[in-house]
């Protein structure tokens, strides 16, 4: 049994993890009116797909889902570790300019959906039950090296939420199959897990490149912060070479690619 599911509704198409108990998904390119570069479904405004394209793709999305998709909060993010708590007085539309710079959102607002945004970045979804906290978090490589996910775990302990009681979700996102770096990333990555990164780091095709598990490392520092492993879901799609389900920023190089969102309500 693998970790997550497809739904689709109405000709739309997302994922979700078998063990995050809240609303959530993982959109991919399907479901939605773009065209060209940017079929289907398309959740990013600049660029040169029609605006109104793209708001019939978020309009899509929330009728799928079941959630309102123009009340909901977004960031403009930077692949840094600021981490925003999100209340109902942050309720904007994706149209809204992004009220915050930040890579995370925290919420214990019921019926509030928070989004992030990736184009090979992996995706974390976090979601606690006894308090009833959700996160989510885009993690780069930059930022997860600088402890994103500490701080969100952080922010989500500062709520109420219990680490060993979280549940997550590490969505699809470029492989290590296609993750090939410089070795500035692997030696980020020592840095990020005390030199834990046995099974994370292989040597590329190239001298001086190297293929990195940036999900695995990640599924690596939630159990160092407490989360069960049994309460960690981790995709195995890679944005890249994955079938063209998803939108992959390295299989576009000119920059004509869209983005999927990971969503969760509580």
């Amino acid at each position: 049994m693998t970790d997550f599911i497809t739904r689709e509704r109405n000709g739309l198409v997302w994922r979700e993890a078998r063990n995050i108990t809240a609303l959530h998904a993982f959109s991919t390119r399907h479901g939605g009116v773009s065209g060209g570069d940017y079929a289907s479904l398309n959740l990013r405004f600049n660029c040169d797909d029609p605006r109104e394209n793209v708001l019939e793709n978020y309009r899509l999305l929330g009728k799928a889902l079941g959630i309102d998709a123009f009340s909901a909060a977004f960031t403009k993010q930077e692949h840094g570790t600021n981490v925003r708590v999100i209340t109902d007085a942050d309720r904007c539309s994706p149209t809204d300019p992004a009220p915050c710079f930040s890579d995370g959102l925290v919420t214990a607002t019921p019926g509030l959906p928070i989004f992030c945004f990736t184009a090979d970045c992996v995706p974390v979804l976090l979601y606690e039950p006894r308090a009833r906290v959700a996160a989510a978090v885009h993690c780069g490589w930059r930022s997860s090296a600088a402890d994103i996910l500490g701080v969100a775990v952080g922010k989500m302990s500062a709520l109420g939420a219990e680490p060993e009681l979280i549940e997550a979700a590490i969505g699809p996102a470029i492989g290590s199959c296609c993750f090939e770096t410089d070795s500035d990333v692997p030696e980020a990555m020592e840095h990020y897990l005390g030199g834990d990164t046995e099974g994370l780091i292989w040597p590329g095709a190239k001298p001086g490149k190297f293929l990195v598990d940036l999900r695995g490392a990640n599924r690596r520092r939630l159990i160092g912060l407490g989360l069960s492993p049994g309460s960690i879901a981790v995709s195995g799609e890679c944005t890249k070479c994955g079938g063209g389900d998803f939108w992959s920023h390295r299989a576009a190089p000119d920059g004509r690619r869209g983005v999927q969102c990971a969503v969760i309500q509580i």
